[in-house]
């Protein structure tokens, strides 16, 4: 399923390093960030790596970002906004309205399989600036696209509703983070050891999503 980010389709993978083109260092700056988040994982994400991965100047990751939160606030906000177009198509996609959350749900632990690195970024916001008005409206634009799925839109309801609809909402959203958590951690493989052979993560996804009923 494509992304929508130009990022990683003009990156050609996480492969190897490319040549930015003069005014393109900053996307230079987090294609490499994101290339180092997913071979070395967050501790092997430095400013003087980017900039060594990115070929660029050791200054120039501080020139754009500020600092390490800088960066990786920066990268988070690319992932938030890679994120939603992904729950967002498959939306789309879904061939009923009944469907939609279960697409959804299913595009969300889809997303952590592909970029685990940028998902742990992106939810273990330790290492994060909130402040920063992209990671901001980034993550903003992804809790509305989770909201919408779960008919806990912004409106008029009285407050019942609302604690209602905010409630259908955080319980769908801990259904399949927790599953997209367990899945990144290695705390399914031990499951699926002791289940059939032609039950795999999909299937039990599935279940979990309610799809075998």
């Amino acid at each position: 399923m494509a992304d929508g980010s130009s990022l990683s389709n003009a990156s050609g993978g996480a492969g190897g390093k490319r040549p930015y083109h003069h005014g393109a260092l900053r996307e230079a700056l987090l294609e490499a960030s994101e290339r180092i988040l997913d071979r070395d994982g967050i501790n092997g994400l430095t400013l003087r790596a980017a900039a060594r991965e990115a070929g660029a100047s050791h200054a120039a990751p501080k020139n754009h970002f500020g600092d390490l939160a800088g960066l990786l606030s920066e990268l988070a906000a690319l992932g938030f906004r890679r994120f939603s177009f992904r729950l967002e198509a498959a939306a789309r996609a879904a061939k009923a309205p009944e469907d939609r959350g279960r697409a959804i749900g299913k595009a969300y632990v889809h997303f952590a399989i592909d970029h685990p690195g940028l998902f742990l970024l992106m939810f273990r916001g330790e290492r994060l600036d909130f402040s920063r008005p992209s990671l901001q409206e980034a993550m903003d634009a992804a809790t509305a696209v989770l909201a919408q799925a779960a008919g806990s839109g912004k409106g008029g309801a009285e407050a019942p509703q609302a604690l209602a609809r905010a409630g259908r909402m955080v319980a769908a959203w801990s259904l399949v983070h927790g599953f997209a958590m367990l899945l990144i951690d290695g705390r399914l493989a031990g499951l699926l050891s002791h289940m059939p052979g032609t039950i795999g993560i999909e299937a039990l996804l599935d279940e979990v999503l309610g799809g075998g009923r």
